[in-house]
């Protein structure tokens, strides 16, 4: 019988995920243990980007896709493998290795994951953790990458038509430059 894997044996990935298709960049710097089940994955990533789970969303490494699985799955779709049933590991082992993680399939929100490092667990820090990031997640529902270019030109644009509707609808506090270390930690705990 295998013993099992101690805290210091454990590998720890270290991952960037950037969303794709926005200038300046939003992203995200964090570590989370190389065993994490994808479907666990997913959560830690809408923590750490600043999503509220919304959405549907996939993981695609090469020609494979992971996520959810339905038994009525429609015919002519690529297969997609179980989320729940595959290790980040299995998707990426080795720095440099990158993957793709898409949010909302209306708004189409592409993340690029990369694996930076590997490294080793240390005594007495809990996973995931987020360790460095810039920018504030654009707003649900705002349309994608095109929608969110048009909002922040909107909002910078005193005598935009819409600019008043849209900053009600994003209610008080949106700063799209922000981003809170802290927070995303503490999100992270709720989860782990």
């Amino acid at each position: 019988m295998a013993a099992k894997q101690s805290a210091t044996e454990k590998k720890i990935y270290q991952l960037k995920i950037s969303l794709r298709g926005i200038t300046p960049p939003i992203w995200r710097r964090f570590h989370v243990p190389s065993d994490v089940r994808l479907s666990m994955l997913h959560p830690i990533l809408q923590v750490v980007m600043g999503w509220t789970n919304s959405h549907m969303h996939q993981f695609k490494a090469g020609k494979t896709y992971y996520g959810e699985t339905y038994p009525d799955d429609m015919d002519g779709m690529p297969e997609t493998r179980d989320e729940r049933k595959t290790k980040l590991e299995e998707v990426v082992s080795r720095p440099r290795a990158k993957f793709v993680y898409e949010y909302d399939f209306g708004d189409s929100w592409e993340h690029e994951i990369a694996l930076e490092k590997i490294l080793p667990a240390e005594a007495g820090v809990k996973y995931p953790l987020c360790l460095a990031g810039q920018r504030a997640c654009p707003p649900e529902d705002c349309g994608g990458v095109w929608g969110y270019g048009d909002l922040l030109d909107a909002l910078q644009d005193e005598e935009h038509p819409e600019r008043e509707e849209l900053l009600e609808w994003l209610g008080e506090g949106f700063d799209p430059e922000a981003f809170h270390l802290a927070q995303v930690n503490a999100g992270l705990r709720r989860i782990r």
